[in-house]
């Protein structure tokens, strides 16, 4: 006997799909159905609106990235090794996910709001598991007395900066030499100690 038909998965699947493809702007609720292979009451069955929809797949998408932070902590490892795993991983996926990779295209080329919202609950996830982070550090005397917000927004646009902003204008840098950057900006700072 077949397993049944999961719909509610279809129309998710099928709408994650069609933002990717087309954005949040161009994507229709006529697309989702469409690709989905189901009428388009069936969607509304499931959710309100494409907004609803389109905040059930944020959900899916940051679930995931959380479980992908969650893999790269180990307990045993230094914070700045630990550090290095989860802003590899994330914002690995972070550039590979074809949603995000159209959403931040979409704001540049429209500054569509959802676009933008979308984008910032993604970094608030990654912002507020650095700040965690950042305060076990603290607490364990592995890093400095800081404001670990403060400090997780500075690695985040540190980090976008020398993943993206950089080479818009030069040659990408390496993983190895990014690393080597945070090391000279987070854990030595660029001053000559005499």
């Amino acid at each position: 006997m077949m397993a049944p038909i999961d719909r509610r998965q279809q129309v998710i699947q099928a709408a994650a799909q069609s933002f990717a493809m087309f954005g949040y702007k161009a994507t229709t609720m006529d697309q989702v159905a469409k690709i989905a292979n189901v009428g388009k009451g069936t969607i509304y069955t499931f959710f309100t609106n494409k907004e609803q929809l389109f905040d059930q797949i944020l959900v899916d998408v940051i679930q995931e990235m959380k479980n992908i932070a969650h893999r790269e902590v180990h307990q045993e490892s230094a914070f700045f090794e630990n550090l290095f795993r989860v802003l590899d991983s994330l914002l690995e996926f972070r550039r590979d996910h074809d949603l995000l990779v159209k959403l931040a295209q979409e704001l540049k080329d429209f500054g569509t709001l959802q676009a933008k919202e979308g984008l910032d609950k993604v970094e608030k996830v990654i912002s507020d598991f650095l700040t965690r982070e950042l305060e076990k550090a603290k607490a364990s005397g592995e890093i400095r007395d800081c404001d670990p917000q403060v400090v997780s927004f500075m690695m985040i646009r540190l980090y976008i900066a020398l993943t993206s902003d950089w080479n818009k204008q030069h040659e990408p840098l390496s993983k190895e030499q990014i690393k080597s950057y945070f090391r000279l900006f987070l854990m030595e700072g660029i001053a000559v100690v005499t």
